[in-house]
């Protein structure tokens, strides 16, 4: 592997939980604390396989990476270098989160919580196989600011099966009082694999109605729009602080970056098609011209790191040449809704501004004209994309 000056993003996957979700297909594996410290011994070597790169974002996701002990996860960090404003991303649970716990995740310069709590509602979340109830995500919400995390975003689920449109407004209303600095809030997916996608199968479950689906979206975006949030991505909203910045009004860039101070810089770099280092079980990596996954098992993944071989799977390698690239950076750009892409002169872009779904917008008058989705291109996003496959 040839350095790539310009990295400066690293995703780390642990891939353990306490019970897997009902609609889960991430490669996560429970009740298997017996490979904790092999695993993240294994991790460590995997890391120092890779340059010493300077590091602005690191992104613990999983699984669950707050079930490894706080040794472990102090000597994953040890050999991290990173920028001293760096944003460091833990994922976890409301479940069995503890203040203490917290309190020393946060010594440890980790300075951003990802909470997977996708409803506040206990009907909903006994449905998709969760272990935690509303309140718990309240109460663990609270201790991580107690705790030191002035930047937490949480994780929000809609277009579940028993789920109402009531059910999703009392979410939304969940939010305003606990402020979050950003949410992710994705409609259900149902992926092969799952206990889900087996119930739908034998028709024990069945889709929700597309109709709702989009009702539940129009209300999420609208919610968002009048509570002082910024949709800066079709499934993610920042909290705005300054109240100055009008969304929707942004003509440049410097007001952007006030609009958008609580996005995720981690995922704005994927969005933005910046490459990346992924390391452990199934972790996605994206650099030397190509784009490409880690292999799923223990057994082939501890074997290609006593080889000192990358842990890639080899299936899953993906060229990125020039007009990939293009292609990916045209379709990733598109999913944020306020910086958009570079207008360019296409036949497929004159279509879709004229039938609505993407506008031009004059971030720099007469030096950089972008394209962006309207609100009726974002309900009809897949549609979009499809022009740029």
């Amino acid at each position: 592997m040839t350095e790539t000056k310009n990295i400066d993003a690293i995703y780390l996957h642990i891939p353990f939980c306490d019970k897997k979700c009902e609609y889960c297909d991430f490669c996560t594996f429970v009740k298997m604390e017996r490979e904790y410290q092999k695993y993240t011994d294994y991790l460590i070597k995997e890391i120092r396989m890779h340059p010493k790169y300077e590091y602005d974002t690191i992104y613990f996701g999983g699984g669950t990476p707050s079930l490894l002990s706080i040794e472990m996860l102090a000597s994953i960090m040890g050999e991290l270098k990173y920028k001293e404003n760096s944003e460091i991303t833990l994922e976890l649970n409301p479940y069995d989160m503890s203040f203490e716990k917290l309190k020393q995740i946060r010594k440890l310069g980790i300075n951003r919580l990802s909470i997977g709590i996708q409803s506040f509602q206990d009907h909903v979340l006994k449905f998709i196989g969760r272990q935690h109830s509303g309140e718990e995500a309240i109460q663990v919400f609270k201790d991580a600011r107690k705790a030191g995390f002035d930047n937490i975003t949480i994780d929000l689920m809609f277009g579940i099966p028993n789920q109402s449109l009531d059910d999703l407004k009392k979410d939304l209303k969940k939010i305003l009082e606990i402020s979050p600095n950003n949410v992710s809030i994705y409609s259900l997916i149902w992926e092969e694999g799952t206990i889900f996608w087996s119930k739908l199968q034998k028709g024990i479950l069945s889709e929700i109605d597309q109709d709702l689906e989009a009702e539940m979206y129009e209300e999420i975006i609208d919610f968002f729009e009048k509570n002082g949030y910024c949709q800066y991505e079709i499934s993610n909203f920042a909290r705005i602080d300054d109240k100055d910045v009008e969304v929707y009004k942004v003509k440049n860039f410097e007001d952007l970056k006030k609009l958008q101070k609580n996005a995720g810089k981690h995922n704005l770099k994927y969005w933005r098609n910046k490459e990346f280092v992924g390391v452990g079980m199934s972790a996605a990596g994206y650099f030397d011209g190509e784009r490409h996954s880690n292999v799923r098992t223990f057994r082939k993944y501890y074997a290609s790191i006593d080889k000192d071989e990358f842990p890639v799977d080899e299936n899953s390698i993906e060229i990125v040449d020039k007009e990939e690239k293009i292609k990916l950076e045209r379709m990733l750009g598109l999913r944020l809704t306020q910086e958009g892409i570079e207008y360019f002169e296409d036949e497929r872009v004159e279509k879709l501004l004229k039938d609505g779904l993407i506008e031009k917008v004059e971030f720099e008058k007469g030096i950089d004209t972008r394209i962006r989705l309207t609100k009726k291109g974002m309900l009809l996003a897949n549609n979009v994309f499809i022009e740029f496959v």
